[in-house]
């Protein structure tokens, strides 16, 4: 079988499967290159020529050329998604990806925000007119509902409910997540001053909108989070949505208490060994914060009072 012929279906494959017009992109570049490799590079055309040595080589491209470990793990992970496939299928006899050893990925402690820096952030913007209490409600619901960069852009109006947000994540899969009253008491005069502002205009059915009436691009969001960062003076720290989604989760965990378990729920992972990373990121003090309100004696002073 022509590998070519093979990876058009197994794209269609993924394709009804519903997978996002990124996903669905970085796969077809992705196995654009891999193609071009093996016939280019090892006189491969038929997929069961393929061999683990053949992928192996193009792993040492890959790194040769510069990329990252992480981005090697993450490239391959899809390369080994196909083979997989490819033995469910029985195209193959076995998924020879597997074969594959992946490079080691050098543990980065995220330097979180702090209170006072995510507080800082959304005291920034003002609430004098649309686009300051935007940028405002943006900041703060980032940091009190852990939205993905993507979530928050593609929010619709009327997903957001009186006490919780309908999101569509990763996958297209739906979860909830819910408001705080501190969270409300914003989003009522954000969507008071969008109306007055959009009256008699055409817009999107986007909950958050560029002044045109649009929906928020990557650059514009990425801009926002970046001048909040700014005007609060937060220095020697990313300041992206990751950085807000990693304040949500390390907050929930120490101040909240809430478990792992739920809260692997409402950031929307299929899997809590991801949301168990965020337990690594803890500095001694947010630590200690959270053995003290486990202890069991502590619990047990309290149930005396």
């Amino acid at each position: 079988m022509l590998f070519e012929d093979v990876l058009d279906e197994y794209l269609y494959h993924c394709q009804a499967k519903g997978y996002t017009e990124k996903t669905m992109k970085n796969k077809r570049q992705e196995f654009k290159q891999l193609k071009i490799f093996l016939e280019e590079k090892r006189a491969i055309t038929e997929l069961e020529s393929v061999t683990s040595h053949d992928l192996k080589a193009y792993v040492r491209t890959k790194q040769r050329d510069g990329l990252q470990p992480q981005s090697v793990v993450t490239m391959f992970k899809m390369i080994r998604a196909f083979f997989s496939w490819c033995e469910k299928e029985e195209l193959l006899p076995e998924n020879i990806a597997k074969k594959v050893e992946m490079p080691k990925v050098p543990k980065k402690l995220l330097k979180g925000f702090t209170v006072q820096e995510v507080q800082a952030m959304i005291d920034a913007f003002s609430y004098k007119n649309y686009l300051e209490i935007r940028n405002k409600t943006m900041i703060a619901m980032l940091a009190d509902c852990g939205l993905r960069a993507m979530e928050i852009r593609g929010l619709v109006s009327e997903n957001v409910k009186e006490t919780s947000i309908l999101v569509n994540g990763k996958g297209n899969k739906e979860r909830v997540v819910f408001i705080s009253p501190a969270l409300k008491r914003i989003l009522i005069r954000y969507e008071r001053l969008k109306k007055q502002y959009f009256q008699d205009k055409d817009t999107t059915n986007n909950y958050f909108l560029s002044y045109t009436g649009t929906g928020i691009s990557h650059v514009a969001l990425d801009n926002v989070i970046k001048e909040a960062g700014k005007r609060a003076g937060v220095e020697n720290k990313r300041v992206s949505p990751h950085t807000f989604r990693h304040f949500y989760a390390v907050q929930s965990l120490t101040v909240g208490n809430i478990d792992v378990y739920s809260l692997s729920r409402l950031l929307g992972h299929s899997e809590v060994t991801t949301t168990q990373r965020y337990l690594h990121t803890m500095n001694d003090e947010q630590l200690l914060s959270k053995a003290i309100s486990s202890s069991p004696l502590m619990n047990l002073r309290e149930n005396k009072k």
